[in-house]
């Protein structure tokens, strides 16, 4: 009897032992389970921590806005000085197509408008453009009268007096100053200008006297005339004078 109570006893406490480490495995059990929510909410925060480009709150947000802005602004740096760059080689630079191109407009408008809107200048009258005739006149006394007419299509100016020189004469005769018009004499086409031209004097006293059937007369231009005389020719003495070219017969003759 005393043996088998004594297995007895032995199995009970065996069992209570067993119970004892099942109780104790149970609560442990409870803090793994903690544990694993631990565990569970860390890899949360890690995945947080990890993923800065996801535009959530917080840094992570600000941080591609910076970033943003510094590639932004590094590329508008870049395309501003690529376009300054481009600028400066297709025109911006010192004489660069686009001043050179202003210059050159500038100066073809310049000369195109003032040659096409400004005043033409007149030629001047000459044996090119002109026509010289040499005719005699009743009155004054042993006067002829010069007439230059314009043949040219533009305007040209009559300048001076006639060059007159008759026959083989060495000298030309002179001008008489009181006639100087009070304005330069311009002949249109077609128009004439003319001028005086006392012979000899009419009353005899002119000395050296002799009679010629050729005249040239020149121009300020330097071309030269030789109008006809009509007849036997004419009769000058060292009286001969001229008057400057006048834009009427009568100023000529008077």
């Amino acid at each position: 009897m005393s043996g088998r109570t004594t297995r007895t006893r032995l199995l009970a406490a065996t069992t209570l032992a067993v119970a004892a480490l099942s109780l104790t495995a149970c609560g442990s059990g409870a803090v793994k389970d903690e544990g694993a929510a631990t565990t569970s909410v860390a890899p949360t925060a890690t995945q947080s921590a990890a993923t800065p480009a996801t535009p959530t709150a917080g840094s992570t947000t600000t941080q591609p806005r910076g970033g943003s802005s510094e590639g932004t602004a590094g590329s508008t740096g870049g395309a501003k000085n690529g376009g300054t760059a481009t600028g400066a080689a297709s025109g911006g630079k010192p004489g660069g197509t686009g001043s050179s191109g202003s210059a050159s407009g500038g100066a073809d408008a310049s000369a195109s408008g003032g040659d096409s809107d400004g005043p033409s200048r007149n030629k001047q009258c000459g044996a090119g453009n002109t026509r010289t005739t040499a005719t005699p006149v009743a009155r004054p006394l042993n006067h002829m009268l010069l007439t230059v007419t314009n043949t040219s299509s533009g305007l040209c100016d009559l300048l001076g007096y006639p060059v007159a020189r008759f026959g083989e004469a060495q000298s030309v005769p002179p001008v008489i100053e009181e006639t100087h018009p009070q304005a330069v004499v311009t002949l249109a086409p077609g128009e004439s200008g003319y001028a005086g031209v006392l012979l000899s004097a009419a009353d005899g006293s002119g000395q050296h006297g002799y009679t010629t059937t050729s005249l040239t007369v020149g121009f300020t231009d330097g071309t030269t005339a030789r109008p006809k005389l009509a007849g036997m020719g004419v009769y000058v003495d060292s009286s001969l004078r001229v008057t400057y070219w006048q834009g009427s017969m009568d100023d000529a003759l008077n």
